[in-house]
Protein backbone atom coordinates (compact mmCIF):
# COMPACT_ATOMS: atom_id res chain seq x y z
CA UNK A 1 0.00 0.00 0.00
CA UNK A 2 3.01 2.34 -0.13
CA UNK A 3 4.14 1.51 -3.67
CA UNK A 4 4.49 3.80 -6.65
CA UNK A 5 1.45 2.12 -8.16
CA UNK A 6 -0.59 3.19 -5.13
CA UNK A 7 0.57 6.80 -5.55
CA UNK A 8 -0.32 6.63 -9.24
CA UNK A 9 -3.85 5.59 -8.33
CA UNK A 10 -4.12 8.52 -5.93
CA UNK A 11 -3.08 10.92 -8.67
CA UNK A 12 -5.67 9.45 -11.02
CA UNK A 13 -8.35 10.09 -8.38
CA UNK A 14 -7.15 13.66 -7.91
CA UNK A 15 -7.32 14.24 -11.65
CA UNK A 16 -10.84 12.82 -11.75
CA UNK A 17 -11.83 15.17 -8.91
CA UNK A 18 -10.72 18.23 -10.86
CA UNK A 19 -7.02 18.81 -10.14
CA UNK A 20 -5.55 19.98 -13.45
CA UNK A 21 -2.06 21.35 -12.82
CA UNK A 22 0.33 18.72 -14.14
CA UNK A 23 3.20 19.94 -11.98
CA UNK A 24 1.09 19.53 -8.85
CA UNK A 25 0.01 16.03 -9.89
CA UNK A 26 3.59 15.03 -10.70
CA UNK A 27 4.90 16.21 -7.34
CA UNK A 28 2.16 14.39 -5.46
CA UNK A 29 2.91 11.27 -7.47
CA UNK A 30 6.52 11.41 -6.27
CA UNK A 31 6.14 12.42 -2.61
CA UNK A 32 5.87 9.34 -0.33
CA UNK A 33 2.93 10.39 1.85
CA UNK A 34 3.29 7.26 3.98
CA UNK A 35 6.47 8.74 5.45
CA UNK A 36 4.43 11.62 6.88
CA UNK A 37 2.09 9.49 9.00
CA UNK A 38 2.60 7.05 11.84
CA UNK A 39 3.77 3.64 10.67
CA UNK A 40 0.53 2.10 11.92
CA UNK A 41 -1.39 4.27 9.41
CA UNK A 42 0.97 3.79 6.47
CA UNK A 43 -1.45 1.43 4.73
CA UNK A 44 -4.02 4.25 4.64
CA UNK A 45 -1.62 6.96 3.49
CA UNK A 46 -2.92 7.06 -0.10
CA UNK A 47 -6.59 7.16 0.75
CA UNK A 48 -8.11 10.54 -0.06
CA UNK A 49 -8.76 11.35 3.57
CA UNK A 50 -7.27 13.31 6.45
CA UNK A 51 -5.39 11.24 9.04
CA UNK A 52 -4.37 11.95 12.65
CA UNK A 53 -0.75 12.85 13.35
CA UNK A 54 -1.04 13.35 17.12
CA UNK A 55 -1.48 16.44 19.31
CA UNK A 56 -5.06 16.79 17.96
CA UNK A 57 -3.67 17.61 14.52
CA UNK A 58 -4.13 15.97 11.12
CA UNK A 59 -2.42 15.53 7.79
CA UNK A 60 -4.82 17.04 5.29
CA UNK A 61 -6.80 15.08 2.72
CA UNK A 62 -4.70 14.79 -0.49
CA UNK A 63 -7.38 16.50 -2.58
CA UNK A 64 -7.31 19.54 -0.27
CA UNK A 65 -3.49 19.63 -0.40
CA UNK A 66 -3.60 19.52 -4.19
CA UNK A 67 -6.36 22.13 -4.49
CA UNK A 68 -4.65 24.56 -2.10
CA UNK A 69 -1.34 23.99 -3.86
CA UNK A 70 -2.89 24.83 -7.23
CA UNK A 71 -4.24 28.06 -5.80
CA UNK A 72 -1.07 29.11 -4.03
CA UNK A 73 1.26 28.51 -7.00
CA UNK A 74 -1.03 30.00 -9.66
CA UNK A 75 0.97 33.25 -9.74
CA UNK A 76 4.24 31.26 -9.91
CA UNK A 77 5.67 32.44 -6.58
CA UNK A 78 9.36 32.15 -5.81
CA UNK A 79 8.93 32.36 -2.03
CA UNK A 80 6.07 30.96 0.07
CA UNK A 81 5.24 31.08 3.76
CA UNK A 82 3.33 28.13 5.17
CA UNK A 83 1.56 28.53 8.51
CA UNK A 84 1.12 25.14 10.16
CA UNK A 85 3.90 22.72 9.23
CA UNK A 86 2.12 19.78 10.82
CA UNK A 87 3.49 16.55 9.41
CA UNK A 88 5.48 18.45 6.79
CA UNK A 89 3.59 16.97 3.83
CA UNK A 90 2.23 20.23 2.41
CA UNK A 91 5.67 21.84 2.61
CA UNK A 92 7.20 18.79 0.92
CA UNK A 93 4.72 19.10 -1.95
CA UNK A 94 5.47 22.80 -2.32
CA UNK A 95 9.22 22.20 -2.22
CA UNK A 96 9.07 20.63 -5.67
CA UNK A 97 7.27 23.65 -7.10
CA UNK A 98 8.75 26.73 -5.43
CA UNK A 99 12.31 27.96 -4.88
CA UNK A 100 11.99 28.75 -1.16
CA UNK A 101 9.54 27.54 1.48
CA UNK A 102 9.36 29.05 4.96
CA UNK A 103 7.15 27.11 7.35
CA UNK A 104 6.00 27.84 10.91
CA UNK A 105 4.77 25.30 13.47
CA UNK A 106 3.66 25.96 17.06
CA UNK A 107 3.86 22.33 18.31
CA UNK A 108 7.54 21.55 18.83
CA UNK A 109 7.40 17.72 18.58
CA UNK A 110 5.59 17.91 15.24
CA UNK A 111 8.19 20.34 13.93
CA UNK A 112 11.01 18.00 15.01
CA UNK A 113 9.45 15.11 13.09
CA UNK A 114 8.81 17.27 10.03
CA UNK A 115 12.44 18.42 9.95
CA UNK A 116 13.58 14.79 10.12
CA UNK A 117 11.37 13.97 7.13
CA UNK A 118 12.71 16.92 5.14
CA UNK A 119 16.28 15.74 5.77
CA UNK A 120 15.42 12.15 4.90
CA UNK A 121 13.96 13.26 1.57
CA UNK A 122 16.75 15.75 0.85
CA UNK A 123 14.40 18.74 0.73
CA UNK A 124 16.91 21.54 1.16
CA UNK A 125 14.75 24.51 0.15
CA UNK A 126 12.52 24.33 3.25
CA UNK A 127 13.29 26.45 6.29
CA UNK A 128 11.23 25.74 9.41
CA UNK A 129 10.76 27.51 12.74
CA UNK A 130 8.94 26.85 16.03
CA UNK A 131 6.70 29.87 16.48
CA UNK A 132 3.17 31.23 16.64
CA UNK A 133 1.91 31.11 13.07
CA UNK A 134 -0.54 33.96 13.55
CA UNK A 135 2.42 36.37 13.54
CA UNK A 136 3.87 34.81 10.40
CA UNK A 137 7.63 34.98 9.89
CA UNK A 138 8.46 38.65 9.36
CA UNK A 139 12.21 38.09 9.04
CA UNK A 140 11.82 36.86 5.47
CA UNK A 141 8.77 38.86 4.37
CA UNK A 142 7.38 39.82 1.96
CA UNK A 143 6.15 36.51 0.52
CA UNK A 144 4.77 35.94 -2.95
CA UNK A 145 2.18 33.64 -1.40
CA UNK A 146 1.09 32.44 2.04
CA UNK A 147 -0.75 29.19 2.73
CA UNK A 148 -2.43 28.50 6.08
CA UNK A 149 -3.22 24.88 6.92
CA UNK A 150 -5.50 25.53 9.90
CA UNK A 151 -8.81 27.33 10.23
CA UNK A 152 -9.11 30.82 11.70
CA UNK A 153 -12.24 32.80 12.55
CA UNK A 154 -10.42 35.92 11.38
CA UNK A 155 -7.56 36.51 8.95
CA UNK A 156 -4.48 37.56 10.98
CA UNK A 157 -3.39 41.09 10.04
CA UNK A 158 0.27 40.08 10.31
CA UNK A 159 -0.14 37.63 7.45
CA UNK A 160 -1.83 40.18 5.21
CA UNK A 161 0.99 42.64 5.69
CA UNK A 162 3.64 40.02 4.93
CA UNK A 163 2.25 39.54 1.43
CA UNK A 164 4.19 40.98 -1.48
CA UNK A 165 2.32 43.17 -4.02
CA UNK A 166 -0.04 40.92 -6.01
CA UNK A 167 0.72 38.12 -3.54
CA UNK A 168 -2.05 35.76 -2.48
CA UNK A 169 -3.04 34.26 0.84
CA UNK A 170 -4.94 30.95 0.97
CA UNK A 171 -6.61 30.33 4.35
CA UNK A 172 -9.65 28.48 5.79
CA UNK A 173 -11.82 31.10 7.50
CA UNK A 174 -14.70 30.63 9.93
CA UNK A 175 -15.74 28.51 12.89
CA UNK A 176 -14.78 24.85 12.64
CA UNK A 177 -18.29 23.82 11.60
CA UNK A 178 -18.61 26.61 9.02
CA UNK A 179 -15.25 27.23 7.36
CA UNK A 180 -14.66 28.36 3.80
CA UNK A 181 -11.40 28.28 1.91
CA UNK A 182 -10.62 31.92 1.24
CA UNK A 183 -8.21 33.60 -1.16
CA UNK A 184 -6.91 37.10 -0.46
CA UNK A 185 -4.90 39.00 -3.07
CA UNK A 186 -2.88 42.08 -2.19
CA UNK A 187 -3.44 45.05 -4.49
CA UNK A 188 -1.23 47.85 -3.20
CA UNK A 189 -2.55 48.68 0.26
CA UNK A 190 -5.88 46.97 -0.44
CA UNK A 191 -6.83 43.30 -0.14
CA UNK A 192 -9.31 41.57 -2.42
CA UNK A 193 -11.06 38.60 -0.82
CA UNK A 194 -12.74 35.67 -2.58
CA UNK A 195 -14.62 32.90 -0.79
CA UNK A 196 -14.13 29.45 -2.31
CA UNK A 197 -15.17 25.96 -1.19
CA UNK A 198 -16.44 24.83 2.23
CA UNK A 199 -13.70 23.01 4.18
CA UNK A 200 -12.99 21.60 7.64
CA UNK A 201 -9.61 22.22 9.26
CA UNK A 202 -8.26 21.99 12.78
CA UNK A 203 -8.19 25.44 14.43
CA UNK A 204 -5.30 27.84 14.08
CA UNK A 205 -3.93 28.20 17.59
CA UNK A 206 -1.89 30.98 19.13
CA UNK A 207 1.25 30.64 21.21
CA UNK A 208 3.77 27.80 21.23
CA UNK A 209 3.69 24.22 22.50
Amino acid sequence: MTSQRTRDRLVMRLRDEGIRDRDVLDVMRNIPRHLFVDEALASRAYEDTALPIGYNQTISQPYIVAAMTELVIANRPAKILEVGTGSGYQAAVLSGLVDKIYTVERIAPLLTLARQRFRRLGLRNIRAIHSDGTVGWPDFAPYDAIIVTAGSEHIPDALLHQLAPNGRLIIPVGRRDRQRLTMVTRKGDAFEQEDLDPVTFVPLLRGQT
